[in-house]
This record gives C-alpha cells, sequence and structure tokens, in this order.
C-alpha cells in the first residue's frame, strides 16, 4: 500500500468516525426532545416514562421495520426466474461490498426509485420500482442500487429507522402537549404559553434533525456506492433521470406516507414549497457535482471488475 492510499484509508475512517458521532449526538437530541416533552405534561414521570416508551418503540423498529415499510409499499419479492436482470446487478453489487446477498423486491410504482431497509446487513432488502427499472439503463441501475447497497454496508437503514420512529414520536406527544401540556405538572415553570411554543417547535427541530441525519447520509452513501460500482457517473446520470422523473409522476403511497420519504434514494413528494424547505434529501445538483469530482479525481476508473 503506498503512502497516499493509505493517507486516504486514514482520511475515510476519520471521517466516517466523525459521521457516526454527529449521528449519536443528533440522536440522543431527539431523545431529550422527546423527554422534554414529556416533562411539559407530567413532569419528571412524564419524562421518565417518555424514555420508556421511545426505548420501546426503537426495539419495535428494530425487528419490524423493514417488513411494515415494505409492505406499505405492497413490495412483492423477486428472485433469478421472476427478475433475472435486476437480481443479477444486486448480486454482483453484493460481492464488490463485500455484502451477503439482500432480499430483493419490486414496487409497482411509475415513478423511478428506490430503497434500502433492514436492521442490518444480514437481514436487509433492497427495492426499486417499476418505472426505476424501466427507466434507467443496466449503468445507471447498477449507480442506484450500489447507493442502496452503500446504505447497508454504513447501517443506515436502523439508523434512519430509529430517527423517524423519534421523529414521529415526538410530533405526537407535541399534538398531545399542545392540548393538555401542564395540566398534571405543578412544577412547570413554563406556563401555558411556553408549553404551547414547546410544544410547536419541538416537532420543527426534531425534523430538522432528522434532515442533517439524513442528508448527510445521502452524501456518504453516495460517495462508497461510487466506490462499489467503480463507476461515480453512472449514479451522476440517474440522479439526474429520476430527479427529473420524481416532479411529474407521483408515487401516491409515499404521499400518504410522508414520514418514509427520507428512504428512497430521490425524494418521491412531489413538488411544493414544503417539501423543500423540510427535505430529507441534499440538492440533487450538489449530489451530482461530487459524483462528477470523484469521477474527475480518479474514482471513474478505479472500481471494482464489473459484470
Amino acid at each position: 500500500m503506498t503512502a497516499e492510499s493509505g493517507n486516504g484509508f486514514s482520511e475515510k475512517n476519520t471521517r466516517n468516525r466523525m459521521n457516526t458521532f454527529k449521528t449519536g449526538i443528533l440522536l440522543a437530541a431527539l431523545t431529550a426532545l422527546f423527554m422534554g416533552l414529556g416533562f411539559l405534561i407530567a413532569g419528571s414521570t412524564g419524562a421518565f416514562i417518555a424514555f420508556f416508551v421511545a426505548a420501546a418503540m426503537n426495539a419495535f423498529a428494530y425487528w419490524n421495520s423493514d417488513r411494515m415499510v415494505l409492505s406499505m409499499y405492497g413490495a412483492e419479492r423477486v428472485d433469478e426466474q421472476t427478475a433475472p436482470g435486476y437480481v443479477r446487478i444486486v448480486r454482483q453489487l453484493a460481492h464488490n461490498a463485500d455484502l451477503p446477498m439482500p432480499a430483493t423486491y419490486i414496487i409497482r410504482s411509475p415513478q423511478p426509485n428506490a430503497f434500502a431497509t433492514g436492521r442490518n446487513p444480514e437481514h436487509a432488502a433492497v427495492a426499486a420500482t417499476t418505472g426505476l427499472i424501466e427507466a434507467l439503463g443496466t449503468e445507471e441501475l447498477a449507480g442506484v442500487l450500489a447507493h442502496e447497497l452503500a446504505h447497508i454496508k454504513n447501517r443506515d437503514t436502523l439508523t434512519m429507522t430509529i430517527t423517524a420512529t423519534i421523529a414521529g414520536a415526538i410530533s405526537m406527544l407535541a399534538n398531545f402537549a399542545f392540548f393538555f401540556g401542564g395540566t398534571g405538572n405543578r412544577d412547570n415553570q413554563m406556563g401555558a404559553i411556553g408549553t404551547i411554543a414547546m410544544a410547536i417547535l419541538a416537532p420543527i427541530a426534531a425534523a430538522l434533525v432528522q434532515m442533517a441525519i439524513s442528508r448527510t447520509r445521502e452524501y456518504e452513501a453516495d460517495a462508497l456506492g461510487a466506490e462499489i460500482s467503480g463507476r461515480p457517473l453512472w449514479l451522476a446520470s440517474a440522479l439526474e433521470k429520476i430527479e427529473n422523473a420524481a416532479h411529474v409522476l407521483p408515487n401516491e403511497t409515499a404521499e400518504a406516507n410522508p414520514a418514509t420519504a427520507h428512504m428512497f434514494i430521490i425524494n418521491p413528494l412531489a413538488g411544493g414549497m414544503r417539501d423543500n424547505l423540510f427535505s430529507t434529501h441534499p440538492a440533487t445538483a450538489n449530489r451530482i457535482a461530487r459524483l462528477r469530482e470523484l469521477a474527475r479525481a480518479g474514482g471513474q476508473a478505479a472500481g471494482r471488475p464489473w459484470g
């Protein structure tokens, strides 16, 4: 190993550790918000209960989130007989990434998109829409699937599930606090106005934390996905096509369940100021620019064997 490659490996490990540390801090902030709302409603007892409720919800999400989201989107499991080309690409990329072969699913939706789920690499699944498989060429599809396998390798699927679970619980508890907050807490020094303000601001803060986690993970998955496929420009080309199509081809299930939007490679929600302001994804143009920079720096030719 050359000194240059050694330094690159060291820098990547340092960056990954920093991102993991930042994610841990942000998850702790979400938990603190949840406990704070519990305190507003029922004092120290409420905070104590909120902590254990958060733990129970995360435990449930850990074991059941993959089945729940796949069922929500009507995902159909496929294999070499039913979708040979798609499954072959996933198998090759999983080999490149030194990952177990994930379960493969197809979602009947015209919008080109994809996501990964599962609590760990041994219990992971990749789901692609029919629109994605039909709209992209083999190389672009490989770029997208490599991105999803990067999420699995980085264990982002579990992190994002826990983030969504706590953020959703904060919104639910904030609604309760808005109407009943502080009524059972004699030690509440915030008063009715303070309690209402906290109930309004807490979900916004939770959404901002969720966005910060998701956006960081998307950039990391883009970079690792480019390494897995060996071709950063494959993903760059795919992102451009998916972004253009996502604004004109709706994903009805995602629109009905916006809390799952962060799972997809591109925000599946149709335009709108709210979606742009609180988007869980980085700007696609910025992602494409970073991938093109990787290609210019030599990543385009330095990938693992393909095919």
